[in-house]
């Protein structure tokens, strides 16, 4: 980390889970994606891990796989973000095939979340199903951002190409495309999203897999001004996250654009300017 500054840092990709399932949880998604997962999922886990980093925010989610989880999860992660409102903020979620996405909508809204996540190859979907369509006039609607899964060449659910056409649709709609717009398919995303002022993306399992120089031209081409810095916790730890951005040949400006700027105006966070916090010594 550059240890010469203290920067105010916002990790807008966490899945939290409960701690009963937490394990379990984690596990699956190791299963899922072939890679090792080191942490659990609870949110005390990624408390003590954003202390350590010097993380100021944490958005935290998870997903329902099927309608009737959406209320008791929606719950759950507002209950963790009212707890600890300091450190957390929270998205909601939403699924397709539920009978009342208008009920949906307004529960989530009144429990204070900031956004929705989506994932269509967990959740079952394609990114353009006309069953999503009524989440994005909805989203649209009440101005409400949505942070999707994209990519992952094994599956067509979350391919890139589906999502350019909504842009165009939905222009009102604040996409947000994790990893960098298209996991395992980087630069054919960033060619397709690119240019469009209503997508952006986060830098989350990304870094890993990208060459310093890849990566810096990835996020310059969508704009500093468009990328946030996330984790994908559990998937890795946020200050190796953290270290892996930091070599990034961004200027200052750029840098706090990613770390929190971005975030905090997207999620309407209200970060103040003496709101940082240095990392564990």
């Amino acid at each position: 980390m550059r240890a010469e500054k203290a920067y105010k840092i916002v990790d807008c990709h966490c899945h939290v889970y409960p701690d009963k399932i937490a394990q379990k949880a984690s596990d699956s998604i190791s299963k899922f994606y072939n890679l090792p997962v080191r942490f659990d999922g609870r949110a005390q886990t990624i408390k003590r891990l954003a202390r350590e980093a010097g993380i100021t925010k944490s958005i935290i989610f998870s997903v329902a796989t099927k309608p009737s989880q959406t209320r008791s999860i929606n719950e759950f992660i507002a209950s963790e973000a009212a707890e600890c409102g300091d450190m957390f903020a929270g998205l909601g979620t939403l699924h397709p095939d539920s009978d009342d996405l208008e009920g949906d909508m307004r529960r989530l809204l009144d429990l204070g979340l900031r956004g929705v996540k989506l994932h269509p190859d967990i959740q079952g979907f394609k990114l353009d199903d006309y069953r999503c369509l009524k989440i994005y006039e909805i989203c649209e609607r009440e101005g409400v951002p949505v942070l999707l899964h994209t990519g992952d060449s094994r599956f067509d659910n979350s391919n890139p190409n589906r999502l350019k056409p909504l842009l165009e649709i939905f222009t009102d709609l604040k996409f947000i495309g994790a990893h960098l717009g298209g996991y395992s398919v980087w630069e054919s995303a960033c060619e397709m999203l690119s240019g469009h002022d209503n997508f952006y993306a986060d830098c989350s399992s990304s870094l890993y897999a990208l060459t310093p120089e890849d990566a810096l031209r990835i996020i310059r081409s969508y704009g500093a001004d468009k990328v946030m810095f996330g984790t994908d916790f559990p998937m890795w730890e946020p200050a190796g996250e953290l270290e892996r951005l930091f070599k990034l040949d961004l200027s200052e400006d750029e840098l706090e654009q990613i770390l929190w700027k971005n975030a905090n105006k997207m999620f309407k966070l209200g970060m103040d300017k003496d709101q940082l916090r240095k990392p564990a010594q």
